[in-house]
């Protein structure tokens, strides 16, 4: 029973992990990535499709990317779907491709980013404390029920204090990765 609940909180703060590690891989750097276009969604046959479904994202160059449609159709929908997102970009339709030059980023840009992803690790942060106290509540359960003992609780409790300790030292370093990668000129 207690291994379980050691399997579930492990599995729960590996979670929060990686969604951690998406929402950073999101926030641009200066740099043409495809991943910066994995959130922008466009109407397509009835449904909500992401624009890598219909169309082949690639890097031109450094500062490029294109966007390959399968259905020339779609080009001037993905083409608004990616003005209106929040990335500040402006594509550029050329033929049955659309071309997305990246801007370079600004240093009061770059502080807002920082900003931005110190806030998200704070969060996953709480969301990982948030585990750890709900955890610790079930082994008082546990405890007050008599399924464990106290030496067990107390064992228990350090357990889970130390993946604590491992998770949130894993937000430390995609945090401080993600800082220097932004300060980087």
């Amino acid at each position: 029973m207690i291994n379980e609940l050691f399997i579930k909180i492990n599995q729960k703060m590996e979670v929060c992990i990686k969604n951690f590690q998406i929402q950073m891989s999101n926030i641009r750097t200066g740099r043409a990535s495809p991943d910066l276009l994995n959130n922008i969604y466009i109407e397509y046959f009835g449904s909500k499709v992401p624009i890598k479904q219909i169309s082949n994202i690639v890097v031109e160059d450094y500062h490029t990317l294109k966007i390959n449609i399968f259905d020339s159709s779609n080009t001037t929908t993905i083409n608004k779907a990616i003005l209106n997102s929040n990335l500040d970009l402006n594509p550029v339709i050329h033929g049955k491709d659309i071309i997305v030059p990246i801007p370079g980023l600004t240093e009061e840009r770059r502080k807002n980013l920082i900003k931005i992803i110190r806030n998200n690790a704070e969060n996953t942060r709480i969301f990982i404390r948030n585990i750890r106290r709900d955890a610790n509540e079930k082994i008082k359960i546990y405890l007050r029920n008599k399924i464990i003992g106290e030496d067990q609780e107390h064992s228990s409790q350090n357990k889970i204090q130390k993946m604590t300790d491992d998770y949130i030292k894993k937000i430390e370093n995609i945090l401080l990765f993600k800082e220097k990668e932004l300060m980087k000129f």
